[in-house]
Parts: C-alpha cells; sequence; structure tokens
C-alpha cells in the first residue's frame, strides 16, 4: 500500500510516515528536502548538489525551493474570540 502525500503538484517532494520519519523528501529518495535547502543555504549551487546526489535532477532542486518558498508564505489563520475574553 502506497502511503505517500504528495507535497508539491508534481508530486516530487512527498511525505510518508515510513520514510524518515515523515519529514518531505524528494520522491524515490530518502534525501529530505531540509537536506538540499540547507546546502543552497550554505552558498553550493545547484550543480553543486546535482553532483553530490547523481540520482537527483535539477527539476527536483527547484522543487524543493517551491515548496520552502510555499511554506514560508504568511498564513492567515482565523481564530474565534470567546466572549469571555472581550472586555
Amino acid at each position: 500500500m502506497n502511503t505517500d502525500m504528495n507535497l508539491d503538484a508534481e508530486g516530487r517532494i512527498v511525505s510518508n510516515p515510513t520514510i524518515c520519519h515523515g519529514k518531505p523528501v524528494i520522491r524515490g529518495t530518502r534525501i529530505m528536502v531540509w537536506l538540499i535547502l540547507e546546502y543552497l543555504a550554505n552558498g553550493d549551487s545547484i550543480d553543486d548538489v546535482l553532483t553530490a546526489y547523481p540520482s537527483l535532477t535539477r527539476e527536483d532542486v527547484s522543487a524543493c525551493l517551491a515548496y520552502s518558498a510555499r511554506a514560508a508564505r504568511e498564513r492567515v489563520v482565523p481564530v474565534e474570540i470567546s466572549h469571555a475574553l472581550k472586555a
């Protein structure tokens, strides 16, 4: 039974509770999204990442960047205020 949950439109980023404790990974690997982002944040180029992980594609790395951009986007969560809290 496939328990992967797609986290992006292309299905490149997935989460499965039995793989890497459910952390987002690149489909078909155990390479976690945060790891790729860490490489890029520390100054490695996309080509450096692709050299280190030859099973990845440029599109996989782009999907990591797009996933992180969506995750960082501000979200407004409506909160109901109880009448007891109103002054």
